[in-house]
């Protein structure tokens, strides 16, 4: 499934390009995120634990992220499985930043993602697009809020909440529903 995403931060492009390479603190503003290992070489492993209504899944893995400084762009290649569950997931994100029209920096994000198992039910429904805007939007409230952080250890203690499973499940589910109505006018 593909998800596509675009937000702007009023910070210049330089300032949140040199943000996303330290991938640590970019990995403290997704929800549900944990960095594990920094292997070098940009490689890092990890996992992501998800909360989707009655499910609940901890993918485990590793991520590899390369950047492209010219171009201001990354491409994340990351795979994961859920040993409780038995689901497995893969993802590549491609972002770049560039400048906003009004000033500041306009990041893009183009993911594709991949799901086996019991995950992969909610990837058909359309709920995973929704679950992914609102989990955007906790991501740029966390990296707005380490940008103006007055000092790198106050950055340090700036994080994503958890991923709040059922709430989120049921504002996505209930966005999802109004966007399918909407439609049909």
């Amino acid at each position: 499934m593909k998800i596509n995403q675009e937000f702007e931060v009023a910070v210049p492009v330089d300032t949140v390009w040199t943000f996303f390479q330290d991938v640590p603190s970019v990995a403290q503003c997704l929800p549900g995120a944990e960095i594990t290992e920094d292997k070098g070489g940009g490689v890092y492993a990890g996992k992501v634990s998800v909360k989707l209504g009655p499910m609940s899944a901890t993918f485990e893995g590793e991520a590899t992220v390369t950047p492209d400084e010219g171009a201001r762009s990354a491409t994340i290649k990351g795979k994961g499985v859920d040993r409780r569950g038995g689901s497995r997931g893969q993802v590549q994100v491609v972002y770049r930043i560039e400048e906003a029209e009004g000033g500041g920096s306009k990041v893009i994000v183009d993911a594709d993602v991949m799901l086996s198992g019991a995950a992969a039910q909610f990837g058909r429904t359309g709920l995973i697009n929704e679950m992914s805007n609102r989990l955007i939007g906790e991501f740029v409230e966390c990296l707005h809020a380490k940008l103006e952080a007055g000092t790198a250890e106050e950055a340090a203690e700036i994080s994503a909440g958890e991923v709040r499973g059922i709430s989120l499940f049921f504002a996505s589910l209930w966005a999802w529903i109004r966007r399918l109505f909407s439609r049909g006018r």
